[in-house]
């Protein structure tokens, strides 16, 4: 079955004990605001930044390994996106919460996360 996928965004990780700094560092250094400093959730510590092109989304967060910056392809079946990515030469390194950490054959990590609606967009079901 068909499914879609696209580019959604950029996070920037930080191993980082100041968020907030972080943060801060990164919203002036693009020119972005901070739009949501508790965009994360009781598993996961990350703040949005806003007023990004083209539908992207760009957050920053507070990670144990070495910083680095992914991106995030988003998708509507992120099992049939990662099989289509492994097709290609990518693996999977992780399942975590609810998204796939890939990896590409080059060695740059990125994550499978699922669709969101795009403004606007019926969230009903599809037939």
């Amino acid at each position: 079955m068909a499914h879609r996928s696209r580019l959604a965004g950029f996070i920037i990780d930080c191993n980082t004990e100041d968020l907030d700094a972080a943060t801060d560092f990164w919203s002036q250094a693009l020119g972005l605001p901070v739009t949501d400093r508790d965009a994360g959730d009781a598993t996961a510590q990350y703040q949005a930044l806003g007023d990004i092109r083209g539908g992207l989304y760009v957050a920053v967060q507070k990670v144990d390994h070495p910083s680095r910056v992914h991106l995030d392809i988003e998708a509507d079946d992120i099992d049939a996106e990662a099989e289509r990515l492994e097709k290609l030469g990518a693996r999977r390194v992780a399942f975590v919460k609810r998204w796939w950490v890939m990896e590409a054959p080059t060695g740059q990590r990125f994550c499978v996360v699922r669709a969101q609606p795009e403004p606007g967009e019926d969230a009903a079901r599809r037939d």
